[in-house]
């Protein structure tokens, strides 16, 4: 296969590591920095060009778009999907993820388990929000935030109010979810390939951290999933439509519960947590399924 690795630095542990599978099974992999693409959308036959070369005769695209570019990204994806070249994740399923209030909606709307999650523009409804949530404590996030940025614990009423009227101040959209207390700064990153769970981590912030992330000083032991807790991952990275995804879940007294479904997951941390090859098994679900004209979006909506 010929395959096109849309990234804008070829050099990071998860990227690296992609490359180095798809050599080591035989495939030609490109690093295509999507920024530096520009298109033909005009035409009967859609074109892509990227450094004044035509972009042609690739199998598959693996999508690792920041957050930050994700609108022109996914425009370039598209015109992958609109080409006929198979896309590890679609378009369509990344928009749906990176979207957080639409991804909760979704996930709402199929069943899967989440915390109680509040979302109004109207500021004269502060306390209707807080209550919709279950009361302080409560999480703040921004919703264009990432990585554990512009989440905010508002351990009280007062507190709590101060920093939702303070976004809607400054015109910044957020949603109030309630603190699940039992999960004690622990979740769980499920990593999904195709329809399988392969390799689960728990990660454990630092003292006086309620947020788990790993560069944030948060700690990495391997996982055992209950059966519940692999149905819900699998259940939700179906319901964005994601091939691959990272599902991060916490723990609570009324079962697993669904915090986001990462559309690119790092591999470094659950790699070497896990001692899983995780890279050669996204190659190998290329080497399964990448067939010309098979998006199911064909670059749509």
């Amino acid at each position: 296969m010929r395959i096109a690795l849309l990234t804008r630095n070829p050099k990071l542990y998860s990227h690296q590591r992609i490359i180095e599978s798809a050599h080591e099974r035989g495939h030609e992999i490109v690093p295509v920095d999507y920024l530096k693409c520009y298109m033909n959308i005009t035409s009967r036959k859609p074109e892509l060009r990227y450094l004044g070369e035509r972009l042609t005769g690739f199998d598959a695209v693996i999508p690792r778009i920041a957050a930050s570019h994700t609108f022109y990204g996914l425009a370039v994806l598209r015109q992958f999907e609109m080409m006929g070249v198979y896309p590890l994740n679609e378009s369509v399923a990344i928009g749906r993820s990176r979207d957080k209030l639409r991804s909760l909606q979704i996930l709402a709307r199929d069943g899967v388990g989440m915390p109680v999650t509040a979302f109004a523009n109207d500021t004269s409804r502060t306390n209707d929000v807080l209550d919709m949530a279950g009361g302080a404590p409560v999480v703040i996030k921004l919703l264009e935030g990432t990585q554990g940025i512009g989440v905010v614990l508002s351990e009280t009423p007062k507190s709590a109010r101060s920093v939702i009227d303070a976004f809607h101040g400054a015109d910044i959209a957020i949603l109030v979810q309630e603190f699940i207390k039992e999960a004690e700064g622990t979740d769980i990153r499920a990593f999904v390939v195709g329809r399988k769970v392969i390799a689960t981590m728990e990660r454990k912030g630092a003292d006086g951290e309620f947020r788990s992330n790993l560069h944030r000083g948060g700690t990495s032991s391997k996982a055992i999933l209950t059966p519940g807790e692999r149905a819900t991952a699998l259940k939700a990275a179906k319901a964005m439509g994601l091939n691959v995804a990272g599902v991060d879940m916490i723990r609570s007294a009324r079962g697993p519960l669904v915090l986001e479904v990462n559309s690119s997951p790092g591999l470094e941390g659950i790699e070497k947590t896990t001692n899983t090859n995780i890279a050669r098994e996204i190659i190998a679900f290329l080497e399964k399924n990448a067939k010309p004209n098979r998006t199911r979006t064909r670059g749509k909506g």
